[in-house]
């Protein structure tokens, strides 16, 4: 079949700003982050039997505080950068992390041993001091602290940095999605207005004839058949499902003008089961197999061709068959053509591989199509 231009156009998803972490995931990150870290030393304190636990808690929640607003700076500055490779990123996490150890290392030191220092903490400062290996200085132990403590804080930057990562790529997985959805719901719309526009014209001359004739109510009849086939075929949804009633009714319509066009030629025989007239279908789903019988059945007949419609149920899935009887006298393999392939690439959009589409010749004559669908009411 010809396609009718579609008006509407593929629209891509719009370019989305660069994607960021949630605000809530990390600034939760970060108090979690430090809040494991207050409980687990403040239990390994305990459980050595460490003295004066309760005067440390709060030294040891004010430091804590102070790590996280410096884990906020580094937040900002990476969230600022974020739009970066990962690489840059986890190198800024590296860098940032050295001044944030230095500083809490610093603090950390006052806290415990320059503030009001308990005995244990000066005979801990002691001990310290005697052990460090670049000497006995304040600023030796605070170094040797502050590599400690850049371990600790650069994992909090590589959480980031994977967290960052997941953004992007959630992001990327929304964006292939989104046009994959556009895609498909460009191709169900392209397909689902495909009407062989030498159907309107071979109508509108066999309306020219029916006036010139004089045939008047077979004219009105064909006018307002026509009028109803458009305007219902047009306005409604290209990717709502139908009643199967009302989809065998439009294929009536169109049957019934090519019927003026093909008087003693062309006979329609529809056969639906009990209880399936309300089955859903993709709208217009047998407008191509039916304009197929016409064109390369009944067009190319001299006999009478009857076209049947028929709908089953087989377990879980409705059966939809379109056949004929014309006797050509010479099989014509187009049949499997367009249209065919139009209806196989709407069943494959709509139904996700779920449902099938057969074709070929009948026994002694005429052409087979026989759809098979999920079988699915109306809630």
């Amino acid at each position: 079949m010809d396609a009718i231009a579609n008006p509407q156009a593929l629209k891509a998803p719009s370019a989305a700003a660069t994607p960021h972490v949630d605000r809530a995931v990390a600034l939760w990150s970060i108090v979690g982050f430090w809040a494991f870290y207050f409980v687990l030393n403040t239990a390994r304190m305990a459980i050595s039997g460490a003295e004066h636990q309760l005067g440390m808690v709060p030294r040891r929640t004010a430091v804590v505080l102070v790590g996280i607003v410096l884990t906020l700076i580094m937040y900002a500055i990476l969230h600022r950068w974020e739009g970066k490779s990962m690489r840059f990123l986890l190198t800024t996490a590296a860098l940032t992390s050295i001044p944030a150890s230095i500083a809490y290392a610093v603090v950390n030191f006052a806290a415990f041993y320059l503030v009001y220092p308990y005995d244990s903490d000066l005979k801990e400062l002691m001990q310290m001091q005697a052990k460090s290996m670049h000497g006995s200085g304040q600023w030796a132990i605070i170094s040797e602290s502050a590599l400690s403590w850049y371990f600790f804080i650069a994992i909090w930057g590589v959480l980031y940095v994977a967290l960052s990562y997941a953004a992007k790529v959630g992001q990327a997985e929304r964006k292939a999605a989104a046009y994959k959805s556009e895609a498909q719901i460009a191709q169900l719309r392209a397909l689902r207005y495909q009407i062989n526009p030498h159907f309107l014209f071979n109508t509108l001359n066999s309306l020219s004839t029916l006036v010139l004739r004089q045939r008047t109510p077979e004219a009105e009849r064909m006018i307002m058949n026509l009028a109803t086939f458009f305007r219902t075929s047009l306005a409604c949804d290209p990717f709502a499902q139908v009643p199967l009633y009302d989809e065998i009714q439009m294929q009536r319509l169109y049957l019934d003008i090519e019927q003026v066009r093909f008087p003693g030629r062309l006979a329609v025989k529809v056969d639906v089961a009990n209880g399936l007239e309300d089955a859903q279908v993709p709208s217009l789903i047998l407008q191509p197999l039916v304009e197929n019988v016409i064109k390369h059945g009944v067009a190319r007949s001299s006999e009478k061709v009857v076209i049947t419609i028929c709908a089953r149920k087989l377990g879980d899935r409705l059966q939809l068959v379109v056949e004929d009887d014309a006797q050509s006298p010479v099989e014509v393999k187009p049949r499997d053509g367009v249209g065919l392939s139009n209806v196989r690439e709407r069943l494959a959009a709509a139904f996700d591989g779920k449902a099938s589409c057969s074709a070929g010749p009948r026994d002694g004559g005429g052409f087979r199509v026989e759809l098979q669908i999920p079988l699915q009411f109306d809630a």
